[in-house]
Protein backbone atom coordinates (compact mmCIF):
# COMPACT_ATOMS: atom_id res chain seq x y z
CA UNK A 1 0.00 0.00 0.00
CA UNK A 2 0.96 3.36 -0.64
CA UNK A 3 0.99 6.72 1.50
CA UNK A 4 -1.55 7.73 -0.97
CA UNK A 5 -3.78 5.67 0.22
CA UNK A 6 -3.72 6.45 4.13
CA UNK A 7 -3.61 10.00 2.75
CA UNK A 8 -6.89 8.96 0.46
CA UNK A 9 -8.56 7.38 4.24
CA UNK A 10 -7.21 10.10 6.91
CA UNK A 11 -6.97 13.51 4.93
CA UNK A 12 -4.29 15.63 3.83
CA UNK A 13 -4.74 18.41 6.46
CA UNK A 14 -1.54 19.49 7.91
CA UNK A 15 -1.35 21.86 11.03
CA UNK A 16 1.40 24.35 10.29
CA UNK A 17 2.86 26.95 12.69
CA UNK A 18 5.37 29.82 12.11
CA UNK A 19 8.83 29.81 13.70
CA UNK A 20 8.23 32.77 16.03
CA UNK A 21 5.14 31.07 17.50
CA UNK A 22 5.56 30.09 21.35
CA UNK A 23 6.12 26.83 22.92
CA UNK A 24 3.05 27.79 24.74
CA UNK A 25 0.71 28.67 22.02
CA UNK A 26 2.02 25.70 20.29
CA UNK A 27 1.03 23.28 23.37
CA UNK A 28 -2.66 24.44 22.85
CA UNK A 29 -2.83 24.23 18.90
CA UNK A 30 -1.51 20.81 19.58
CA UNK A 31 -4.06 20.19 22.23
CA UNK A 32 -6.82 21.73 20.03
CA UNK A 33 -5.90 19.68 17.13
CA UNK A 34 -5.65 16.53 19.27
CA UNK A 35 -2.38 15.78 17.76
CA UNK A 36 1.30 15.30 18.45
CA UNK A 37 3.17 17.12 16.13
CA UNK A 38 3.19 20.65 13.89
CA UNK A 39 4.78 21.66 10.73
CA UNK A 40 6.83 24.70 11.51
CA UNK A 41 6.42 26.79 8.01
CA UNK A 42 7.01 30.50 7.16
CA UNK A 43 4.48 30.19 4.22
CA UNK A 44 1.57 28.08 5.97
CA UNK A 45 3.35 25.10 4.58
CA UNK A 46 4.55 25.60 1.06
CA UNK A 47 8.10 24.91 2.62
CA UNK A 48 8.97 23.01 5.55
CA UNK A 49 11.26 24.85 7.43
CA UNK A 50 10.70 22.07 11.03
CA UNK A 51 8.92 20.18 12.98
CA UNK A 52 7.98 20.39 16.66
CA UNK A 53 6.43 17.77 18.30
CA UNK A 54 5.00 17.20 22.31
CA UNK A 55 8.26 15.15 22.88
CA UNK A 56 10.53 18.21 21.79
CA UNK A 57 8.56 20.14 24.62
CA UNK A 58 8.90 17.91 27.16
CA UNK A 59 12.56 17.44 26.76
CA UNK A 60 12.38 21.41 26.53
CA UNK A 61 10.16 21.91 29.87
CA UNK A 62 12.91 19.09 31.69
CA UNK A 63 15.88 20.76 30.52
CA UNK A 64 14.55 24.83 31.13
CA UNK A 65 12.18 24.73 33.13
CA UNK A 66 8.21 26.54 32.61
CA UNK A 67 9.96 30.18 31.42
CA UNK A 68 10.48 27.85 27.91
CA UNK A 69 6.87 27.92 27.35
CA UNK A 70 7.21 31.64 26.24
CA UNK A 71 9.84 30.75 24.17
CA UNK A 72 9.66 30.60 20.37
CA UNK A 73 9.13 27.34 18.44
CA UNK A 74 12.61 27.54 16.49
CA UNK A 75 14.14 26.96 19.84
CA UNK A 76 12.95 23.49 20.52
CA UNK A 77 12.04 22.35 16.70
CA UNK A 78 13.15 19.63 14.92
CA UNK A 79 15.17 21.61 11.90
CA UNK A 80 16.53 18.01 9.76
CA UNK A 81 13.10 16.74 8.84
CA UNK A 82 12.60 13.23 7.41
CA UNK A 83 10.12 13.46 5.07
CA UNK A 84 8.44 11.12 2.48
CA UNK A 85 5.75 11.30 -0.94
CA UNK A 86 2.46 9.70 -1.57
CA UNK A 87 4.04 7.40 -3.56
CA UNK A 88 6.57 5.82 -1.20
CA UNK A 89 5.07 2.24 0.42
CA UNK A 90 3.73 1.80 3.25
CA UNK A 91 6.44 -0.77 4.58
CA UNK A 92 9.45 1.83 3.61
CA UNK A 93 7.93 4.63 6.02
CA UNK A 94 7.46 2.22 8.63
CA UNK A 95 11.35 1.33 8.09
CA UNK A 96 12.33 4.85 7.88
CA UNK A 97 10.29 5.68 11.21
CA UNK A 98 12.17 3.21 12.98
CA UNK A 99 15.63 3.80 11.93
CA UNK A 100 15.40 7.52 12.68
CA UNK A 101 13.25 7.25 15.44
CA UNK A 102 10.41 9.71 14.59
CA UNK A 103 7.09 9.73 15.23
CA UNK A 104 5.94 12.05 12.08
CA UNK A 105 6.68 12.14 8.84
CA UNK A 106 5.84 15.11 6.42
CA UNK A 107 4.57 13.50 2.90
CA UNK A 108 6.16 16.25 0.59
CA UNK A 109 5.38 15.91 -3.30
CA UNK A 110 7.44 17.89 -5.82
CA UNK A 111 8.46 20.32 -2.80
CA UNK A 112 5.19 21.06 -1.65
CA UNK A 113 3.54 19.67 1.55
CA UNK A 114 0.98 17.82 1.21
CA UNK A 115 -0.17 15.98 4.21
CA UNK A 116 1.74 14.26 7.26
CA UNK A 117 1.55 10.63 8.51
CA UNK A 118 2.51 9.46 11.93
CA UNK A 119 3.49 5.97 13.45
CA UNK A 120 -0.07 5.38 14.77
CA UNK A 121 -1.23 6.03 10.94
CA UNK A 122 1.34 3.13 9.80
CA UNK A 123 0.03 0.68 12.28
CA UNK A 124 -3.44 1.51 12.00
CA UNK A 125 -2.92 0.96 8.16
CA UNK A 126 -1.04 -2.22 8.35
CA UNK A 127 -3.10 -3.61 11.47
CA UNK A 128 -6.39 -3.44 8.78
CA UNK A 129 -4.35 -4.90 5.47
CA UNK A 130 -3.80 -7.55 8.07
CA UNK A 131 -7.40 -7.86 9.39
CA UNK A 132 -8.27 -7.73 5.46
CA UNK A 133 -6.01 -10.96 4.49
CA UNK A 134 -7.09 -12.86 7.73
CA UNK A 135 -10.56 -12.49 6.47
CA UNK A 136 -9.80 -13.50 2.89
CA UNK A 137 -8.20 -16.56 4.29
CA UNK A 138 -11.02 -17.61 6.49
CA UNK A 139 -13.77 -16.93 3.84
CA UNK A 140 -10.99 -19.00 1.61
CA UNK A 141 -10.63 -22.11 3.94
CA UNK A 142 -14.56 -22.16 4.22
CA UNK A 143 -15.29 -22.15 0.57
CA UNK A 144 -17.24 -18.52 0.67
CA UNK A 145 -15.05 -17.35 -2.46
CA UNK A 146 -16.80 -14.34 -3.29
Amino acid sequence: MKISEVIKKKGGHVVTIQPSTTIADMVGILNEHRIGAVIVSEDDGATVKGIASERDVVRALHEHGVDVLQEKVQTIMTSEVWTCTSKDELQSIAVQMTEHRVRHLPVVDEDKLVAIVSIGDVVKHRLDELEAERNDLVHYVQGDRA
